[in-house]
């Protein structure tokens, strides 16, 4: 019996070594090497499986290659048509990733079964066939062509496909697979690396996408070697807070559509309900708003949506004064408060200040700096603004009010929920809205902020 070998291997880039090192010497990360065993058999015969191919490669000129359009898969979700550029892409392999109990299963297997006429294999591996049938009778949606496996050796998976001949796969996750070609265990670096590698090579030569469930560390990167995230067309990262019912859907890679684009859920007892319009579940629309609340017009990726900013400003009591920033930046909240102090004269220096995105966001579009600085403003003389205003500028350290981009769509997404004035930079003022629906106000210095908004 011959003598297993261990090599150590990087957690984060996969990179090897034969000795346990401090330092990753491909990306430079501290104590990520760990341990594996390896042999020189299972090598050579992770080496045959390559050679045995169903095609073999061979050079052709670019201008010889035919092009073919494939018509996209429509999953039934919106949100995740979005998102994915159109549909899903035939051979295309799908990397889902989230925290634990943030819905990624739940919106995978309600894909599956909106999927209707489509014949789809649902491959378990860390839920059984009642786990998931139980699921599929809270979201309450039937499908005959969703057909459950539980398995995780990628060989008998592509076997039990092969009979099959599903359209779409779902793998749940990709962590708990395995091949027989490496001896190390579920998740580790070598194992997510070869059963990526032959899931990928599986969906290009048969024209199947599939949809890999992936893990996040605790640093919300996606659990496994880089090179994983590499080997898939498309990553998805879906995030959201256990204390709110709204979840967010990101594209981080894209080979087929924008990077841009972004879905938002409300998770629900019956599953995940696309929201179609963010805006007004994230703005209250009141006509009697409390001081300290203003409203943005906010981008994320290639969509505008409103949201509110609230403030609260009171005299500190207990010596330091508090900074309290949720959803915004706390640094970028410091720089509004010291531009506020220079250049209108407000003593913040004695006053705690808390901020909040309403809705569990956490934004970073520096056009929301504007509504941060109106409810600030708000708060410290306890006086509401006017009704119908809406914010879209950002603010310099000097007080100037700086343009962002895609101010038109901003402004239509503002006058179609009802708002009637726009305060935008001054060096946007040439931007009209083509309808007339509202009224764009422009600033130059945030000095002028104070008697338009009050």
């Amino acid at each position: 019996m011959a003598k297993a070998k261990t090599t150590y291997f990087c957690q984060n880039c996969g990179t090897s070594s034969p000795k346990w090192v401090g330092k990753c010497p491909g990306c430079e990360q501290w104590n990520t090497m760990a341990e594996e065993v390896v042999s020189k058999e299972e090598a050579l015969a992770s080496n045959r499986n390559y050679a045995l191919r169903k095609n073999k490669a061979e050079p052709v000129p670019i201008l010889d290659v035919e092009r073919h359009e494939n018509p996209r898969l429509a999953s039934g979700d919106m949100e995740l048509d979005r998102v994915l550029g159109g549909g899903i892409v035939p051979g295309s392999v799908v990397l889902l990733g989230g925290e634990p109990g943030v819905g990624k299963s739940t919106l995978l297997l309600q894909m599956a079964l909106r999927l209707s006429g489509t014949r789809i294999l649902y491959v378990a591996g860390e839920e059984s066939e009642q786990q998931i049938r139980l699921r599929a009778d809270r979201i309450g949606i039937s499908n005959n062509e969703l057909f459950l496996l539980a398995e995780t050796n990628t060989q008998a998976i592509f076997k039990q496909s092969d009979a099959l001949l599903p359209s779409l796969i779902i793998i749940d996750s990709v962590q708990t697979l395995y091949t027989v070609f490496v001896e190390s265990p579920p998740g580790s670096v070598s194992q997510i690396r070869e059963c990526a590698a032959e899931v990928q090579r599986y969906a290009k030569e048969n024209n199947i996408p599939v949809f890999l469930v992936g893990h996040i560390t605790k640093d919300g990167m996606i659990a496994g070697p880089k090179v994983l995230e590499h080997i898939v067309d498309v990553v998805l990262q879906f995030e959201g807070d256990r204390n709110y019912t709204y979840r967010l859907l990101r594209t981080i890679k894209n080979r087929f559509g924008s990077t841009a684009e972004i879905g938002i859920y409300e998770m629900q007892g019956a599953g995940l309900r696309p929201v179609l319009n963010p805006s007004e579940i994230l703005v209250t629309g009141r006509e009697d708003m409390p001081s300290g609340v203003a409203v943005a017009c906010m981008m994320e990726g290639m969509r505008p949506f409103l949201i509110e900013a609230q403030a609260l400003v009171t005299p500190a009591f207990y010596g330091t004064p508090q900074r309290t920033a949720t959803g915004f930046d706390a640094r970028r909240l410091s720089m509004l408060l010291a531009v506020l102090e220079k250049r209108l004269g407000f003593k913040f220096g004695t006053k705690d200040v808390f901020l909040n995105i309403a809705g569990g966001l956490r934004v970073d579009d520096p056009a929301i700096d504007l509504a941060v600085v109106a409810a600030l403003l708000s708060s410290y003389q306890d006086q509401p603004l006017k009704t119908g205003l809406v914010f879209a500028a950002e603010v310099g350290l000097s007080g100037e009010l700086r343009p962002v981009s895609r101010l038109d769509q901003r402004i239509q997404e503002s006058g179609k929920l009802g708002y009637k004035r726009i305060i935008v930079s001054e060096i946007g003022k040439s931007q009209e809205n083509p309808k007339g629906e509202i009224e764009v106000l422009p600033a130059a210095m945030v000095g002028e902020l104070l008697q338009i908004i009050f």
